[in-house]
C-alpha cells in the first residue's frame, strides 16, 4: 500500500465553517454537480459489485467442473464491465465536475483582485508583494482541492463504506458490518490523532529548510563580499551548521510518517484478520461458501485502499482550508477609500481645483497637512515647493484620492471629491510620478496603457511630444521593445519620458506633476519642460517640484513647511520677497554652480 506523504502544513486552528462559504460557487453549476453526483454514484455501485461478481464467479467453478460455458462467460464478461464501469464513470465524474471547480478558482481570484484594486494606497505600501501573491495562489488551488477531494476522495469512500456495510448486514450476520464501522472508526480517529501529532516535526523541517535555503541564497547573493574577506570555509560551516539541522529535522519527521503507516498498516491487517477468521470460522462449519470468503476478503481490500490517504488527505484539507481562510480574509479587509452610496461622475467645467482647510494625518501621532486652502483656476498651474516631508505628494494623493482627508474638503469645479465617482475622477486627473515603474512588456504597450486601444500614430505624435521619437527610432525594435521588469532595462530618464507620454495619451483635464523631471539630466529636462509648459497651457497643473528650475513659470506657488503655507505668489514676486522660496533658489544656484 502507497504510505502518506508530506507537504507544507500551516499549523494552527483551522476554520472548518469555511467550507459552507463555497457553496455559492457550486450552485452556478447545479446541474454539472448533480450529474456529477449521478455519475459517482454509478461508479461505486458498480465498484462494490465487483466482488459480489467474483464471487458468484468463485462458487460457480467450486461447484461446477464443466468447462467455460454461456454462465461463467456471461460472469466473467459481468465482472470485467463491472470493473470498467466503476473507472469510466469516475473519470466522466471528474470531467463533468472539472468546469465547478476551474471556475470556482476564476471567480475568487478575480473577486479579491478587483478588491486589491479597491484598497486604499496605505494597503499596498505595507504589503509584501511576495507574500500576497503566494496568499492568492494557495489559496485559490486550496479551493481547487478541496472541492475535487470532499467530492472525489471523501463523498466516494463514505458512500462505498455505507454501501458495503449494507451488503454485509443485509447478507451475513451484523457482525461484518459492526467489525467494518468499527475498523473505519478506529483507523480514521488513529490517523487524524497521529497527522495532528507530527504536524510539529512536518513544521520543524519546513522551518529548517527554509533556513538553510535563506542562508544558502544570502551566501551567494554576496558572493563579492564573501571573496573580499576570503570567507569561502566560514560560509561552508555556517551553511552546514543549517543543514545539520534540517538533517535532524527530517530525521524526526520520516520516523513519525513510518510511525503513522505502521499504525496504519496494523489496524487494516487486523481488521482484515479478524474479518477472515470469522468467515474461515462459517466456512468450516459449512455456513458461508468459498465464493463468499472471497468477497469479503477483496471488499475490505477494496475498502481500506481509499483509507489509506486519510492522513495525507486529512492534513492537506487542513493546510487548504488555512490558506482559503488566508484568501477570503483578503476579500474581508476593509476598503477607506470608497464611492458614496449616491456618487454622480464629475462633471468637469474647466477643472478649477480648490483645497478648502484641508487637514491630514496617515496616524494620530503625525499632522501631515494643516488647515490648508489654495485654489488652482481652471487652466492653470500651481506648483508646490518645500522641504522633504512638508506635504507636498500628500497633496497630489489627496487630490487623486488614493486617501480621503481627515478635514476639510477638496472640491473639482465645486464638486466634493468624495461625491463623485472614483472612475470619473481619476479618469480626469493625469499624474506623472516621481518614481515611474513600467510594465513588464513593450514600449509601445506601456505607453498605450494611457489610452488602450490608440492607433499607432497616436503612440508617435506623444513619443515626439515627450521627446522620445529619436530614441525609440533607433531600436532595433522600436515600439516592440521590451522594458524589462518594472523598466529597468530603461534608464531612469527614458522611463520617465515614457510616463509623461502615457499621460499625453491620456489626455486629462487636470495634470499631476511630481517630480516629473527629477530623473533627467540637464539637457532632457530642458527638452521635456518645453513640452510640460505646452501642454500645461490648456489644463488645471499641480506641479510638485524639487528643482525650482522647473516651475518658474508657474502662475503660483506655494511654499510649504509642516504642512503649511509659508509663502505664495510667482516666480519674481516670491525672489522679491526674500523669503524661504528665495533662500531655497540660492541654495539651489549655488549647488548648481559648483
Amino acid at each position: 500500500m502507497r504510505p502518506s506523504s508530506d507537504s507544507q502544513y500551516a499549523g494552527g486552528p483551522v476554520n472548518w465553517s469555511i467550507i459552507s462559504s463555497l457553496a455559492p460557487y457550486l450552485k452556478e453549476f447545479r446541474g454539472r454537480v448533480a450529474v456529477a453526483m449521478g455519475f459517482l454514484l454509478i461508479a461505486k455501485l458498480a465498484g462494490v459489485a465487483v466482488p459480489w461478481a467474483l464471487k458468484l464467479i468463485v462458487e460457480h467453478f467450486e461447484s461446477a467442473a464443466d468447462a467455460l460455458v454461456l454462465v461463467p462467460v456471461a460472469l466473467l464478461a459481468a465482472y470485467g464491465l463491472l470493473r470498467f464501469s466503476s473507472v469510466f464513470f469516475s473519470e466522466l465524474r471528474d470531467a463533468v465536475f472539472a468546469r465547478v471547480a476551474e471556475r470556482a478558482m476564476r471567480r475568487i481570484s478575480l473577486r479579491v483582485f478587483e478588491h486589491l484594486h479597491r484598497l486604499d494606497l496605505g494597503f499596498h505600501l505595507s504589503r509584501r508583494t511576495g507574500g500576497l501573491a503566494r496568499d492568492i495562489e494557495r489559496g485559490t488551488s486550496g479551493i481547487s482541492f478541496l472541492l475535487r477531494f470532499m467530492v472525489f476522495n471523501i463523498l466516494p469512500t463514505l458512500v462505498e463504506i455505507g454501501l458495503i456495510a449494507v451488503i454485509l448486514l443485509i447478507n451475513f450476520s451484523p457482525m461484518y458490518a459492526a467489525t467494518v464501522l468499527g475498523a473505519v472508526l478506529i483507523y480514521g480517529g488513529f490517523s487524524i490523532w497521529c497527522t495532528e501529532w507530527r504536524n510539529r516535526f512536518v513544521r520543524e523541517s519546513n522551518k529548517m529548510d527554509n533556513r538553510s535555503n535563506t542562508r544558502a541564497v544570502d551566501s551567494l547573493l554576496n558572493y563579492e563580499t564573501v571573496k573580499y574577506f576570503g570567507n569561502e570555509a566560514f560560509e561552508a560551516q555556517e551553511y552546514d551548521r543549517h543543514l545539520e539541522g534540517w538533517e535532524a529535522a527530517r530525521m524526526k519527521n520520516r520516523l513519525s510518517l513510518a510511525a503513522l503507516n505502521s499504525g496504519q498498516a496494523f489496524i487494516i491487517a487486523g481488521s482484515v484478520t479478524l474479518m477472515m477468521f470469522m468467515a474461515a470460522g462459517q466456512v468450516a462449519n459449512g455456513d458461508m461458501s468459498l465464493g463468499e470468503l472471497v468477497m469479503i476478503n477483496a471488499y475490505m481490500i477494496q475498502l481500506f485502499i481509499p483509507l489509506n490517504f486519510l492522513g495525507f488527505i486529512y492534513r492537506e484539507i487542513r493546510e487548504a482550508l488555512t490558506n482559503i481562510e488566508r484568501l477570503f480574509g483578503l476579500l474581508g479587509t476593509p476598503v477607506k477609500v470608497g464611492d458614496a452610496p449616491d456618487a454622480a461622475p464629475l462633471e468637469l467645467r474647466g477643472g478649477a481645483v480648490k483645497f478648502e482647510g484641508v487637514s491630514h494625518a496617515y496616524n494620530e501621532e503625525r499632522l501631515i497637512l494643516d488647515n490648508l486652502s489654495f485654489e488652482i483656476p481652471a487652466g492653470q498651474t500651481l506648483a508646490i515647493v518645500g522641504p522633504s516631508g512638508a506635504g507636498k505628494s500628500t497633496l497630489a494623493r489627496l487630490l487623486f484620492r488614493f486617501y480621503d482627508v481627515s478635514q476639510g474638503a477638496i472640491r473639482i469645479d465645486g464638486q466634493d471629491i468624495r461625491s463623485v465617482t472614483q472612475d470619473s475622477l481619476r479618469r480626469a486627473i493625469g499624474v506623472v510620478p516621481q518614481d515611474t515603474v513600467l510594465f513588464n512588456d513593450t514600449i509601445g504597450y506601456n505607453i498605450a496603457y494611457g489610452c488602450p486601444g490608440a492607433s499607432e500614430d497616436e503612440i508617435w505624435r506623444v513619443l515626439r511630444m515627450a521627446q522620445l521619437e529619436d530614441f525609440v527610432s533607433r531600436l532595433p525594435q522600436g515600439l516592440d521593445t521590451q522594458v524589462g521588469e518594472r523598466g529597468l532595462k530603461l534608464s531612469g530618464g527614458e522611463k520617465q519620458r515614457i510616463s509623461i507620454a502615457r499621460v499625453l495619451l491620456k489626455d486629462p483635464a487636470i495634470l499631476i506633476l511630481d517630480e516629473a523631471t527629477s530623473s533627467l539630466d540637464t539637457h532632457a529636462e530642458r527638452l521635456i519642460l518645453d513640452s510640460l509648459n505646452q501642454i500645461s497651457r490648456r489644463r488645471t497643473t499641480l506641479a510638485i517640484a524639487h528643482r525650482l528650475s522647473t516651475i518658474v513659470h508657474a502662475d503660483n506657488i506655494l511654499v510649504l513647511e509642516q504642512g503649511r503655507v509659508v509663502e505664495q505668489g510667482n516666480h519674481a514676486r516670491l525672489l522679491e520677497a526674500n523669503g524661504a522660496y528665495a533662500q531655497l533658489w540660492a541654495n539651489q544656484q549655488w549647488e548648481a554652480g559648483g
